[in-house]
């Protein structure tokens, strides 16, 4: 995943290039911003799948590769986001993103961290990343802002199952957990039928969101616990299908960050 990751990265930069109605000429564009604050969505929600992979010893070398990459990545993208303040509501919760970050980032790097502070951070830091995404959103004020953060939140319910799935078999915040994961996968299947039914879409977008739909049944299957199939196993595919899809899903944020930057 990493080699494709570097491709779409070099090509949301270029994508990033201040266009349209894009106000900050030394910054990112704000189809970019919008594409990633909703990014940094994903990375809360994934810093922690990748966490409990580490605890639970799924895949430890490659849970261990993500976690670093998404912190990596997490950093690097505040980063970004500075250079695009459109209003006085981005900049407080950039503000308050940053801070949450910082609370929440120390717990990541040790397998020892209470599961349930854990828990409680990536909430925290997912519920003003989300606040961030939507005052971008406003601020670019079009339709085609909401399909990039629409798609950009498909990537963050992908790591939001993985990382429930992971809570419930380490039995900790269980029933919650078991609620998120129905919430989650019903909030997917319900995006992914706007997605598909928008017309502004490409005929490369489309091809692209089957190619979601695709991995959307694979993952569902190993969401599902299964009588007789070794624990391990199945969170290996949780863990394996998760990346899949959201290798896929960010592929297509990037088409439709594309698509409002012209």
């Amino acid at each position: 995943m990493e080699r494709r990751e570097f491709l779409m990265a070099a090509a949301a930069m270029a994508a990033a290039a201040p266009l349209g109605a894009a106000p900050a000429p030394a910054g990112i564009a704000l189809p970019g911003a919008i594409n990633r604050a909703g990014r940094q969505r994903m990375l809360s929600q994934r810093s922690a799948k990748a966490w409990l992979m580490s605890v639970l010893g799924v895949l430890p070398d490659r849970a261990r590769s993500i976690l670093d990459q998404t912190v990596t990545r997490f950093d690097q993208q505040l980063a970004d986001l500075k250079t695009q303040l459109p209003s006085d509501e981005v900049r407080t919760l950039l503000a308050q993103l940053e801070s949450e970050w910082s609370r929440y980032r120390p717990l990541l790097g040790d397998i020892r961290s209470d599961p349930k502070a854990v828990w409680d951070g990536n909430e925290a830091v997912l519920g003003v990343a989300h606040k961030l995404t939507v005052a971008y959103e406003k601020a670019f004020g079009s339709p085609s802002g909401h399909l990039v953060a629409l798609a950009g939140r498909q990537r963050m319910l992908s790591q939001r199952m993985a990382k429930a799935y992971f809570f419930r078999q380490l039995n900790v915040n269980a029933g919650p957990a078991a609620e998120m994961l129905d919430q989650a996968t019903k909030e997917f299947a319900k995006a992914q039928a706007e997605l598909r039914g928008a017309a502004t879409n490409s005929p490369q977008i489309n091809t692209e969101l089957g190619l979601v739909d695709q991995q959307w049944f694979f993952f569902q299957n190993a969401l599902v616990l299964k009588e007789g199939v070794d624990p391990k196993r199945a969170a290996a595919d949780v863990a394996t299908t998760s990346e899949r899809i959201l290798e896929q899903m960010d592929l297509v944020v990037g088409l439709y960050e594309k698509l409002a930057a012209r």
